[in-house]
Order: C-alpha cells, then structure tokens, then sequence
C-alpha cells in the first residue's frame, strides 16, 4: 500500500474530511433481496427497497416485523450479532457495502446510525461527544478544525445556539431531546452520507420530537435519512417515502407495499396498509 494510502485523513477547513474519498452529497441506499435470520430463526424474507439520495424514507409497521432488523442490515451493525446471519445485497451508489474489501468501520462511517435511546458519553464534555467518532475512524485534526467542526456539526443538529457556551459541560447533564441532537451532532462529524434514525423520538416529549423533526427536515438536503417509526403522523410529516413492513404469524416480515408518502396514507394499494396508517391494528 502506498504512502497517499495510508496516511490518516484530515479535517478540512471547511468543516468536510479530506482525503476520505466521501463525497458530501447525500448518497442512494439499494437493498436487494434481504433475507436475515437470528440463529435459525428467520426475521426477514425477501426485502428490496431502493431508499433515494436526499430523501427522507419511513419504515413503518408493527413492533416484530423486522424493521430495526434490516435497518441494522443497511450499515452492518445486524453482524455484531454473534448468531445473526443475511443474504442479498445493500448496495451505496451501486457499490456493495458487504464487499470483502471494504472495511466495517467505513462501511459505518458512510452510514450513522442514531439509535432509540440518545447515547452520549455521559461522562464527556459536549464538546469532545461530538468529535468522538473522529477517533474511532482514525481522522486527525488540528484544534481550529476541531473547533470549526464541533460548531458545524452542532450547527446542523440545532444545538450550536443553546450550547456554545457550555461546551465543556459533560453531555449526560443535557434534556433528552438535547442528548439525542447531540448523538446527530456527532454522527455527523464524520460526514455520513446516510443517517439511519430508529425510532429517535419515542422517548421525547412533544417538544423535542418537534425539534428533531425540523433538524431531519433540514439535514435531508444534504445527507439520505432513513427512519424507523411507530408514529404514522411523524411519518407522514417527515418522509418523502414509505415502507410498510408486516409479520405474518410465525412468518418472516417482508415489505407489503412502497411509495409516496402522501399516496401510501390516501390511496394504499393494499387494504393491510390502509388499515395499518388509518390505526384498525399494529
């Protein structure tokens, strides 16, 4: 491996990360025939779903029906499983993230994840929460651009303006919602050009869950958002596009129908869908 290879990328002036061969732009995410299974028990069958750069797509449907199953599937976090096994292919712009060339940590790095339940550092300064994934995925930066980053990052997640001047405070003291603002803020220090969101508001209060949407609303220009949700008014409110997901008894979940949003809500194809968005079970 040659020297340009294997020197640690850095953080640009600008706030982006030269040197990651990662483009700024919102990347597609293709899911081809995904099939999961925990042990020999199967979760999924079957599930195609192309999710369009710079949208923000829905995954709906009721709780066992292998929704954060293949939402884990789309940056490799379904493997840390130790009896967690898939077939099928999810493919970034055409490549395939499962490729064995391809290291995990960059498969994630160009997928974040912001889980259920916010997860900061509790222990470690605002500040230092939002540069942690720097250190994971081995990117080094001089104080200035660390300083610009953290601003820029927490800029995008809402928060630059409520604390800028606490930013040595420890991150577990923060409200919920500002905790979960804060997880955005540092998965998107790596320059993600997809966010994966599961359920991230369902332990919020009304008003931080309206924060949160406004901030998906504003970083779906500039990074692919895939969400989680069990809450069909915030589906309809921040996607473009839906999934409905359904189990039958003791059958794997597969995607029943897919499309615009605003046609999924008022015209569903398939009575379960319609009965499913309209409240009648789930």
């Amino acid at each position: 491996m040659d020297a340009e290879h294997r020197a640690t990328p850095e953080v640009d002036a600008s706030g982006g990360l030269a040197g990651l061969g990662v483009a700024s732009d919102p990347a597609s995410l293709d899911a081809r025939l995904i099939s999961a299974w925990f042990g020999e028990h199967q979760v999924l069958q079957d599930v195609s779903l192309r999710m369009p750069a710079g949208q923000v797509t829905a995954l709906i449907g009721p709780s066992g029906c292998g929704k954060s199953t293949f939402l884990r599937i789309l940056n490799r976090m379904h493997e840390l499983v130790p009896s967690a096994t898939l077939a099928g292919e999810v493919l970034l712009d055409g490549d395939d993230i499962y490729e064995a060339t391809l290291p995990v940590v960059e498969a994630r790095k160009k997928i974040g994840m912001v889980f259920q339940k916010p997860n900061p550092f509790p222990a470690m300064s605002i500040y230092d929460n939002v540069l942690a994934g720097l250190a994971l995925t081995g990117i080094r930066a001089d104080r200035d651009r660390k300083d610009h980053l953290v601003e820029t990052c927490l800029t995008k997640a809402g928060l630059w303006n409520e604390l800028k001047d606490r930013l040595r405070a420890p991150g577990g003291g923060l409200s919920g919602g500002q905790q979960q603002r804060l997880c955005i803020a540092r998965s998107l220090a790596v320059r993600p050009r997809v966010l994966l969101m599961d359920e991230p508001c369902s332990a919020l209060d009304p008003t931080s869950t309206r924060v949160i949407e406004e901030t998906m609303g504003e970083l779906a220009r500039e990074v692919t958002i895939v969400i989680v949700t069990h809450n069909m008014q915030q589906a309809q409110r921040v996607s473009q596009q839906c999934a409905f997901f359904l189990a039958s008894q003791g059958q794997p979940g597969h995607i029943v129908e897919h499309g615009d949003t605003d046609a999924m809500f008022s015209e569903p194809i398939d009575p379960r869908t319609y009965d499913y968005v309209n409240g009648r079970f789930g």
